[in-house]
């Protein structure tokens, strides 16, 4: 690349190519069914838990978590939310059974939400952000383009440190709630604090990166003439 050259911008003709905002959203978050999926174990535990007792609500999440797999096997539909579900399900009520305390059923989450929030924030301090490499895999056919153009690059910086901050915070009122032995309110926020702010997130970035992709498209020209 010469100096003076802008690097190559993800063109309307590429966007139009991608899939839209909200086929993208509804890809990753597994539509309303995927939503409801992966949510209905963690009710089912928090419900039984407060009715019964701790046998009572394991043996129920773990059975809808099974169920939920089995029903999508059958139908021959994508097992890929339920099986990610049923496994974090698994370990939770595996490591809550052994040590018989209800909030060890949440403590697999939060070590990972610890760990997956300091991956984002170490991404970008060694320059390799990793929503742009997510949204290569994700939203881009696998396409890395935006490591050769700077804007994208500090576009991608900012919401990785974004989605590094966010997670980190939703992990720590997870951990407050563990800390404190508070169960009730520990499935309750691992409910409200689950998709959702995944979902904010996801909007966010697709928007954002979508728009600067068309602003450098629409900028293309000017910056030519101006050279």
């Amino acid at each position: 690349m010469t100096s003076g050259q802008q690097p190559p911008a993800v063109g309307k003709d590429d966007e139009e190519r991608l899939p839209s905002i909200t086929e993208q959203m509804a890809e990753q978050l597994g539509g309303w069914r995927g939503l409801v999926e992966s949510s209905v174990p963690i009710a089912v535990f928090v419900v039984c838990n407060v009715i019964w007792d701790l046998s009572v609500a394991l043996i129920a999440a773990v059975s809808v978590a099974v169920g939920i797999a089995v029903v999508r096997l059958l139908q021959r539909r994508p097992i890929r939310h339920a099986v990610n579900g049923l496994f974090g399900i698994g370990i939770g009520a595996l490591l809550a059974w052994r040590t018989g305390e209800e909030r060890d059923f949440y403590l697999p989450g939060i070590l990972y939400g610890i760990g997956y929030g300091l991956a984002l924030l170490g991404s970008v301090v060694i320059r390799q952000p990793l929503v742009g490499w997510i949204w290569s895999v994700l939203a881009a056919g696998g396409r890395s383009e935006w490591r050769a153009d700077p804007v994208l690059i500090r576009t991608f910086n900012r919401l990785t440190v974004l989605w590094g901050v966010v997670w980190l915070l939703k992990v720590g009122v997870q951990a407050g709630f563990y800390l404190a032995s508070m169960e009730t309110a520990l499935g309750v926020s691992r409910l409200l604090l689950g998709y959702p702010p995944y979902a904010v997130l996801l909007a966010i970035t697709i928007w954002v990166v979508r728009r600067v992709n068309r602003e450098r498209h629409d900028a293309g020209p000017v910056l030519a003439a101006s050279n």
